[in-house]
This record gives structure tokens, C-alpha cells and sequence, in this order.
């Protein structure tokens, strides 16, 4: 965008911050701050481990229909949906992000349901003065909390946005989960084809945006083989000692890809056999290979496929190889020129912050690999011990990003109302 553009966005979000139904949404925002930590303390004690989201997913429908939104229902991934205006239009930034590619009819304001932890781990809340303590209190509860007061926020002040606003939580963005619920957003589900912008609320912070996807392929190796006595069947392939060679082998091919990618690859588990005094029938290994450039991605997962079925190979026979892929998440970045940065910086320059861009993986992967412009935005306040039982988050300062989060989805989808 040229500069003519910025100094657009700039007058564009000074007209929109002055405007009367805005400034209700901000004294509401100001005003229920204690609302919002008592819908993270409730949300909190409602367990949501990887694929066990339902119980939380339910408790936001109740939610979403008391706050007013429209068409509330769970889709088939088990995301919770709610929709809010869509009347008389008039072009918005979002049109000119639809030139990109995207032209549906939503925009897209989400935050994750899951956390990391198992089922079965006591996530009941606490708190220490102003902290609230228990394992997701800040990933992601603080994304979600902040997605009510947004949505009570604007019901308030009766603003009815001119291009409707789907809200999400959404299932699946943590580790297994593979990005399943915003994969059915915008692929398979009802609203595929029809959204086009997105904005997903992530952890704390006031002035951080993910605006580039990192991207990861994860690979479950299995070796297996006849198995036998340590002695009498020496010789026999041993998976185990294959996995090995294997991993020894691509820590040293896969280390970085050039000035303009980073690369890498982590066995994070690896396991099997039976006793110390046997040539093991199987073992397995879990791998994580990540990268800023899906090329490279694609490159290494080769060379993944390569290095064992070689090792495997010369290992005398009697060794079978096989590996599944267990996750895939694209690498993508949202270009240099798009509309909704402009709108950033111009917010930004409102509030007098100063957003520190950065690489992530996050629910904005999926809509960045497909060409709609998305970024996954900090919810405000701070926190620490993310993805530890001793995870903490503090709300104090949360006023000013939800003021930065409101001004930039509403510059997006236009302000209509009384």
C-alpha cells in the first residue's frame, strides 16, 4: 500500500475512534473489566483438553446467546458459532483485502477453546491479587475472555457491523489438534468460501502480532523387525539402532535453509522393545520439522523419507519401515502490502503503541495459506508458565489491546447503528 494509503487508514481509524456508538463500546470495555475475569474464572474450571473441547464449546453457546449473537449453534468439528450484523453495506477495508482472493461474507473473530493438558488435570482456578492461576489461564482463556468483552462490548454500544462478523471458539489449535477446527472453517464446513479476514486473540500481551505462519510437518517412524535374543540372534536388524543411525543422520543435513528460512527438526519421543536382553520387534519415533518456507518443508520431508528407507534398506532385510504423517500446518505470511497491516500501524499510532510482528503457529496459518488476510492478535494484560501447570495471567492493562483489537475489526467490517 502506498503512503497515500497509510495516511487513508490513518484518517480512516481518527474518524472511527471519534464516532459516538465507539466510544460507548470503550466505556463498556472500561466499566466490566471485572465481568470479563469472572467469565475466565468460569471458563477456567470447564476442562478442554485436546479432542475433550465439548464441555467448554457448550458453555460458550450459553454465552454467545445471552451476549445476542445470531445463528449460535456447534458445527461438525465441534467449533462454537455465533454471528453478529450484516445489514445495509457500504465498502469497508475489507472489500479491498477481498481483491486479494477472498471474497466471502464474514469476517472472522476467534480464539481457541483447547489447552495442551491432558484430560484429567485439575485445571480449577485460582488467584494471587490480580493473577489468575490454573494450567490455560493465559492460553488461551485470556484470548476467549477478551472475545466476550468484544462481543458484549459492541452489543452495548449498538453497533452493527456493516459486513457480518462470525465469532469462533474453535477447537483444535494446540499440538495434535493439527489447526482441525480453523481446517474446517475454512475448508469444509458452512462458512468455507464465505470468509475473508480473519483475526484469531492469543495469549496476553498489548502490542505483539503474529503475521507470518510457521509452518510444521510431524511424522510418527515406526522400524519393525523379527525381534530375538540380544546374544543368540546378534545380528538381526534392531529397530531401535536404525531409528538411531536415522536421526544421527538428518541432525546433521537438517540445521537451517539459506538467509531467508529457518529450519528445524526435533525427535521428541522415542520408544519401544521389550527387555534389556532382546533385539526389540519394533520401536518408533516421534518428529517435529518446522520451517518459516513450505519449500523447505516439502525438501526435508524427503530427505526424512530418504535417509530411512536407505538405512532400513541396508540393514541385511527382515526390517520394515513405515511413516505416518500426524500433523501438518502450513507455512504462509501475510503480504507486506495488506490492508489490514495499514490498519494496524494506523491504530496503533491512535493509542500511541507500537506492534513487535512476529513468527508463530497459530489459527492464522490456515487463512494465510490460502491467501486471506489474517493475523493472530494479543489479548492484552501478561502471563507466564505457558503450557505449565504453574501458568499464570495477569488482566491488568487488558483495556488497551481490546480498545487496539476493537478499533482494527471494526475498520474491517464497518460501523453501522443508531
Amino acid at each position: 500500500m502506498t503512503g497515500s494509503g497509510t495516511a487513508l487508514a490513518q484518517h480512516r481509524i481518527a474518524r472511527l475512534a471519534s464516532q459516538r456508538l465507539v466510544h460507548r463500546a470503550f466505556h463498556w470495555l472500561h466499566l466490566h473489566q471485572p465481568q470479563l475475569r469472572m467469565w475466565q474464572m468460569a471458563m477456567l474450571a470447564i476442562p478442554a483438553p485436546p479432542f475433550g473441547e465439548e464441555a467448554r464449546a457448550l458453555w460458550f453457546l450459553e454465552r454467545f446467546r445471552e451476549l445476542g449473537l445470531g445463528n449460535v449453534h456447534l458445527d461438525e468439528e465441534g467449533n462454537a458459532l455465533g454471528e453478529l450484523g450484516g445489514g445495509e453495506r457500504r465498502p469497508t477495508l475489507s472489500d479491498e483485502a477481498a481483491e486479494g482472493g477472498a471474497h466471502g461474507s464474514f469476517i472472522l473473530v476467534s480464539a481457541h477453546l483447547d489447552t495442551v493438558f491432558p484430560a484429567g488435570t485439575d485445571t480449577t482456578p485460582t488467584e494471587d491479587g490480580a493473577r489468575i492461576l490454573g494450567p490455560g489461564s493465559c492460553d488461551n482463556a485470556a484470548g476467549l475472555s477478551g472475545m466476550l468483552g468484544l462481543i458484549a462490548a459492541l452489543k452495548f454500544a449498538g453497533i452493527e457491523p456493516e459486513v457480518p462478523i462470525l465469532f469462533a471458539a474453535n477447537v483444535g489449535e494446540e499440538g495434535e489438534g493439527d489447526l482441525r477446527g480453523m481446517h474446517h472453517l475454512f475448508e469444509r464446513g458452512e462458512y468455507s468460501g464465505r470468509i475473508r479476514a480473519a483475526v484469531a486473540l492469543e495469549g496476553s500481551g498489548t502490542a505483539t502480532a503474529v503475521d507470518r505462519g510457521l509452518g510444521s510437518r510431524r511424522f510418527r517412524v515406526t522400524v519393525t523387525g523379527p525381534g530375538g535374543h540380544s546374544w543368540t540372534d546378534a545380528g538381526a536388524p534392531n529397530p531401535i539402532l536404525l531409528l538411531a543411525r536415522g536421526l544421527v543422520e538428518l541432525a546433521d543435513r537438517v540445521s537451517g535453509a539459506g538467509a531467508e528460512a529457518r529450519t528445524t527438526l526435533s525427535a521428541g519421543q522415542i520408544g519401544g522393545g521389550t527387555s534389556i536382553n532382546s533385539i526389540p520387534e519394533t520401536a518408533s519415533v516421534l518428529l517435529d520439522l518446522r520451517s518459516t518456507d513450505p519449500f523447505e518443508l516439502q525438501r526435508h520431508e524427503l530427505e526424512i523419507h530418504r535417509t530411512f528407507e536407505l538405512i532400513v534398506g541396508r540393514s541385511g532385510g527382515g526390517a520394515k519401515l513405515a511413516i505416518e504423517v500426524i500433523g501438518s500446518r502450513p507455512a504462509a505470511a501475510l503480504a507486506a502490502d495488506a490492508g489490514i497491516l495499514q490498519t494496524l500501524k494506523a491504530v496503533d499510532r491512535h493509542l500511541g503503541l507500537r506492534t513487535e510482528m512476529r513468527l508463530g503457529s497459530t489459527d492464522a496459518n490456515v487463512p494465510l495459506a490460502m491467501g486471506i488476510p489474517a493475523l493472530a492478535m494479543a489479548a492484552g494484560g501478561t502471563g507466564g508458565g505457558i503450557h505449565t501447570l504453574a501458568e499464570w495471567y495477569d488482566p491488568t492493562g487488558r483495556e488497551t489491546a481490546l480498545r487496539r483489537l476493537l478499533l482494527v475489526i471494526l475498520d474491517l467490517v464497518g460501523v453501522g447503528g443508531g
